[in-house]
């Protein structure tokens, strides 16, 4: 029982990871949806900037860690797992998000309008339920190149990458812009557990390693470039793929020294990440309204005590609408009931960003 529990601390890394990373993504939302509201910028913003090259890659990075568990079952279990799992989500809160929007999204033109925008989304992903979408993308794409060399796999979605495509359709443009990390925390599983547990061994040069990444991560994030196409240096073809990788494995030792250290804020970071899925699904909503409330009263003239609420309320909320609808029929809201599964005598599951 020592040693179970001693694995459940080593692993902890992975939730709390999870959690700065879906802090970071509700963040972004927050901060830069009140800025534009309110003309301006505040304390938070140069956060999000910093933040900006590796807040993604990261999700994805750790994302892959687990595929490696199930890619070599049969199709109908790791679809099971990897694809109608995500698929469940997607089109419920799909649903869910659209008729909240219901009058901006069909405007005059009624029903009709609606189911055509929701068959749209069947091959476009909507607004920020792309991420899910993307996760069963990657999937379903691992799965069928894992008899590809993995040297020719992770070159061949570095060149995506590297590529910067640009195309009207969010599934293209992002799926080459992020599959390369999805590949590599599949790769390199193993190295990055590694990597967490030589951080929690050897502390300070852990956090020296991190010092020197902040420094050299601020300069580049922060700093314009002459391209109008890629604003800042971290930006840039290459650069910003390395600055990708770097930042996901700067999260990865910084979440294993949050965890060796405990305490109450690792812990809710931990549970942020536990949940990081029901954070995902359901952050957009309360964070609208909250920043129409703010804004439209003007209670609050500071953009980033305003930012900061907004971002309070959108993390809150979805966890306390989780507690609340917990083991009720609307509990099918964050988790997927038993009929929704392809392989027999499937139970319930509970989702996380990324599943495991």
């Amino acid at each position: 029982m020592a040693g179970a529990g001693d694995a459940r601390d080593r692993l902890a890394w992975v939730d709390i990871a999870k959690g700065i990373c879906i802090l970071l993504v509700v963040m972004m939302h927050a901060v830069t949806g009140t800025g534009e509201a309110m003309g301006g910028e505040g304390f938070l913003h140069p956060v999000v900037a910093f933040a900006k090259p590796f807040r993604i890659p990261d999700f994805f990075l750790l994302s892959g860690l687990f595929v490696g568990r199930v890619i070599d079952r049969d199709w109908r279990l790791f679809s099971d797992r990897r694809v109608v799992h995500f698929a469940y989500f997607y089109l419920l809160w799909l649903v869910i998000q659209s008729a909240a929007r219901y009058g901006k999204i069909v405007g005059d033109d009624g029903p009709a309008a609606f189911a055509a925008h929701l068959a749209h989304a069947l091959v476009e992903p909507y607004s920020t339920l792309w991420f899910i979408y993307l996760l069963a993308a990657f999937s379903v794409a691992t799965k069928a190149l894992r008899r590809v060399p993995s040297g020719v796999l992770l070159a061949g979605a570095a060149l995506l990458q590297i590529a910067d495509i640009r195309s009207d359709s969010t599934l293209i443009e992002e799926f080459c812009a992020r599959y390369v990390y999805f590949v590599a925390g599949y790769l390199f599983a193993d190295r990055i557990f590694g990597l967490a547990n030589a951080a929690r061994r050897r502390v300070g040069p852990a956090l020296a390693g991190l010092g020197i990444w902040a420094v050299l991560e601020a300069w580049l994030a922060l700093t314009p470039s002459a391209d109008p196409a890629h604003p800042t240096l971290a930006s840039l073809p290459v650069v910003s793929l390395a600055l990708g990788a770097a930042g996901a494995l700067a999260i990865v030792v910084a979440a294993a020294l949050i965890g060796r250290a405990g305490g109450p804020v690792a812990e809710a970071i931990r549970t942020c990440g536990q949940r990081s899925i029901v954070i995902y699904l359901a952050f957009s909503l309360p964070m609208a309204a909250t920043r129409e409330i703010l804004v439209r009263t003007g209670m609050i003239t500071d953009i980033g005590v305003v930012s900061l609420i907004v971002i309070l309320v959108a993390v809150l909320l979805p966890l306390g609408l989780e507690r609340l609808v917990r083991n009720t029929p609307l509990g099918l809201l964050f988790v997927r009931p038993a009929c929704f599964h392809l392989a027999a005598g499937g139970a319930p599951v509970r989702p996380a960003l990324p599943a495991t």
